[in-house]
C-alpha cells in the first residue's frame, strides 16, 4: 500500500470512529474538523511563505553572473536548482528576482537548455507555444533572435480563464516586456500568431527551437500532450531543439488527473514517449526523476493561490512561494523535458 492510500485509510479510521456508543454521527466532532481546515491551510501557507521568503533574501545577490554549461538533464524543479548559479544568471538576465518558485524555475530552465543547444545566438529562429505574457519572447527579441509567439484565440483563453488572470497575449496592455527590449526591435524581430497546439498549422516549419511553459497538461488529455511534444518537433529543422515544461505528479505510481482542464502526467508517461521518440532516432536528454529532499521541496502549498481570500488576508500572507502544490489532491511541480530532433 503506498504512502498516499495508508494516510487516507488513517483519516478515513479517525473519521469513522467519530461516533457515540450507538453508532450515531458525532456531529459536533465532525464539525470542528471540518471548520478548522481553512485555518490549517493559511497556518500552513503563512510558515511556507514566510521560509520561503527570507531563505531567498539570504541568497547571495545575482552579479557578475555567466551563462555555463551544465549539462541540464530532463528533470523536476528542485530548492538546488532555485539556488543554483544557473538560474541566477538568467534572473539576472530578464531583471527579474531568485525566489523560490516553480515559474521563475521554468523560465531558467528554458533559457539554459536554449543556451546548451547554442539558440541564445544573433539570427536563430524560435517558436513559442501557448506564450501568454511571457518575458521570454522579449529577452531573446533583444539577442537578435527571430521569434514566433504564439497563444489560443481570444475566446479559447477565455473559456480557460487565461484572460481574467492575465495569462494570455491579447490580456496584456502591451504584449511585450519594455525593460528587456525596446519596441522597435521587438516589433522587428516577434511575430504574434493564434495557434491550436492540437493542431500546430503546417506552415510552421524549420525553426532552429521551440518551447512552450506549462500548457500542454492544459490540451484535454495526457494523450494530447504527449502527441504535441511528438507533432512539436515537425516544427524544427534537422538537429533544432525543443523543450517543453509540464504538471508532473511526482508519485509515480497510482492514479492521477487525465481528460480534464489541467492534467497531470508521470514517469511511465514520459519513459514512455522518450522510448518512442528515441526509436524514431531523435535524442532525449537523460530523465532525472529527483524531486529534491530539502525544506522547499518538502512544503506542498494548497489552494487556493490567494483567491477566495479577503484582501487583509492576501497582504498577510503575500504572494505564493513553492515549488510544490497541491493538484486536485495530487502532490505536483514543474518539469522539464529537452528533445533534439533527429539529424
Amino acid at each position: 500500500m503506498s504512502i498516499r492510500k495508508k494516510l487516507e485509510a488513517r483519516i478515513l479510521k479517525r473519521l469513522l470512529a467519530l461516533v457515540n456508543d450507538r453508532s450515531q454521527p458525532n456531529l459536533n466532532a465532525l464539525n470542528d474538523i471540518a471548520k478548522e481546515v481553512r485555518i490549517l491551510q493559511l497556518n500552513m501557507k503563512a510558515f511556507g511563505y514566510d521560509l520561503a521568503r527570507k531563505m531567498a533574501s539570504a541568497l547571495p545577490p545575482p552579479v557578475d553572473t555567466s551563462a555555463d554549461l551544465i549539462g541540464l538533464a530532463s528533470k523536476g524543479c528542485t530548492q538546488r536548482d532555485i539556488e543554483s548559479a544557473w538560474l541566477a544568471h538568467w534572473m539576472r538576465a530578464l531583471e527579474a528576482p531568485v525566489i523560490y518558485h516553480r515559474k521563475i524555475w521554468e523560465l531558467a530552465y528554458v533559457l539554459q537548455a536554449l543556451f546548451e543547444g547554442g539558440h541564445l545566438t544573433q539570427g536563430q529562429r524560435g517558436l513559442g507555444f501557448g506564450c501568454g505574457a511571457e518575458p521570454i519572447p522579449s529577452y531573446l527579441a533583444a539577442q537578435g533572435v527571430f521569434v514566433t509567439a504564439t497563444d489560443y484565440s481570444e475566446e479559447r483563453a477565455a473559456e480557460s480563464g487565461w484572460i481574467e488572470t492575465n495569462q494570455h497575449l491579447g490580456s496584456a496592455a502591451t504584449p511585450f516586456v519594455p525593460h528587456l527590449v525596446s519596441r522597435e526591435v521587438f516589433e522587428r524581430f516577434v511575430t504574434i500568431e493564434t495557434v491550436d497546439m492540437n493542431a500546430i498549422p503546417v506552415g510552421l516549419r524549420d525553426y532552429d527551437f521551440c518551447w512552450s511553459i506549462c500548457a500542454l497538461e492544459h490540451l484535454g488529455s495526457i494523450d494530447n500532450g504527449l502527441r504535441f511534444i511528438e507533432r512539436s518537433l515537425d516544427t524544427l529543422r534537422p538537429g533544432g531543439t525543443a523543450v517543453h515544461t509540464m504538471e508532473f505528479n511526482v508519485e509515480p505510481d497510482g492514479p492521477t488527473t487525465d481528460h480534464w482542464p489541467t492534467v497531470l502526467f508521470q514517469r511511465q508517461h514520459l519513459e514512455s514517449l522518450a522510448e518512442r521518440l528515441r526509436i524514431a532516432g531523435h535524442t532525449v536528454i537523460p530523465f532525472d526523476f529527483d524531486v529534491g529532499t530539502d525544506v522547499m521541496d518538502s512544503f506542498i502549498d494548497l489552494p487556493p493561490w490567494n483567491l477566495g481570500l479577503t484582501s487583509k488576508s492576501e497582504n498577510w500572507l503575500g504572494e505564493p512561494r513553492h515549488l510544490k502544490l497541491s493538484i486536485d489532491g495530487f502532490v505536483s511541480t514543474s518539469f522539464g523535458m529537452i528533445v533534439r530532433k533527429a539529424a
